[in-house]
């Protein structure tokens, strides 16, 4: 039986990072896929490369494999010692007794035996007659979707181009969106994914959710942000303005003698939910620009009858 190196397969040096095997194991799953790949050997790869990915994202299976593999090199001649998983526990969640026996002799004389205690003997015997199936690869993609479709609920259909990395297609998807959804919030489409092979069963999709930029507002978790300009006599004396709001117009009070950057807070109006978010509007007073002889005559006598200095704290008239 001859060794196999796990990380001379995949790519990736003997201390490479969690994340490090993942990334290298998508990579040769999506470049052997048998589905995809027109080398002669990729079916061979793809399952090697499983093998591997299998063993080294387990820690359990990796320390013991790094322990019993330690001075060894690929395609020596291997003895497994007596005993050996004495000192270890192996679990097989995810994994099942068909993964087992689809790969080589290395692997099940290690791990063989702790997914079929009664059978796993004759697994061998067995593997030229077993039909390989693999689940397709999942696929991830980002999704833009309008503020207003996160407060009312909306069917949105989507086109999702082609990837020549995964070996997919363009694919048009309806995307139901729930009201309440948040940026960054990921939704799972079930077998819209890469196709299965062998049989197996396709991958999932997962849409990642962001919002398009709008003109009035931006989310930050459930709640609604806006700027509202209003003039200098609005903030000075108080008003009812009449503002959008994604589910309608609504008016709103601008208390007398407001500043730029007041915010006022309209509890409930922001993200619905058991816990809706609020709105949140900050205040922008505009100046307006003087044009006509009369418009300055107006600011002269706010001059002449206003005792208003903004720089009082210098303590010296400026």
């Amino acid at each position: 039986m001859e060794y196999r190196d796990y990380y001379a397969i995949l790519g990736i040096s003997r201390d490479a990072t969690l994340a490090d095997i993942k990334r290298a194991y998508k990579k040769s799953a999506r470049r052997y896929h048998p589905d995809v790949s027109k080398d002669t050997d990729a079916k061979e790869k793809f399952i090697q490369a499983k093998e591997a990915y299998e063993v080294l994202k387990d820690p359990q299976k990796r320390a013991a494999y790094d322990q019993l593999g330690k001075d060894w090199h690929s395609g020596e001649h291997f003895h497994v010692p007596p005993n050996w998983e004495r000192n270890y526990q192996f679990s097989s969640e995810g994994f099942s007794q068909g993964d087992a026996s689809a790969f080589s002799d290395f692997f099940e004389s290690l791990f063989g035996d702790h997914f079929d205690h009664s059978a796993g003997r004759h697994h061998r015997a067995r593997r030229a007659h077993q039909h390989f199936t693999a689940k397709g690869e999942d696929i991830h993609a980002k999704v833009q979707i309008d503020i207003e479709d996160s407060f009312h609920g909306a069917v949105r259909t989507l086109t999702l181009p082609s990837s020549p990395l995964d070996g997919t297609h363009p694919q048009t998807v309806n995307l139901k969106i729930p009201k309440g959804v948040r940026e960054g919030q990921h939704m799972r489409l079930g077998g819209k994914g890469m196709p299965g092979h062998g049989g197996g069963a396709a991958g999932d999709l997962y849409l990642e959710i962001s919002f398009r930029p709008h003109p009035y507002y931006r989310l930050e978790q459930k709640n609604l942000y806006m700027t509202l300009p209003v003039t200098p006599w609005e903030a000075a004396l108080g008003a009812k303005i009449k503002i959008p709001t994604p589910t309608g117009p609504i008016e709103v009070t601008v208390p007398a003698n407001s500043v730029s950057g007041k915010i006022l807070r309209l509890r409930g109006r922001g993200l619905p939910g058991a816990s809706p978010g609020d709105m949140l509007i900050t205040l922008n007073i505009v100046q307006p620009k003087v044009k006509s002889e009369q418009e300055k005559a107006l600011y002269r006598q706010m001059q002449d009858l206003m005792s208003f200095n903004p720089r009082d704290q210098f303590g010296f008239e400026s």
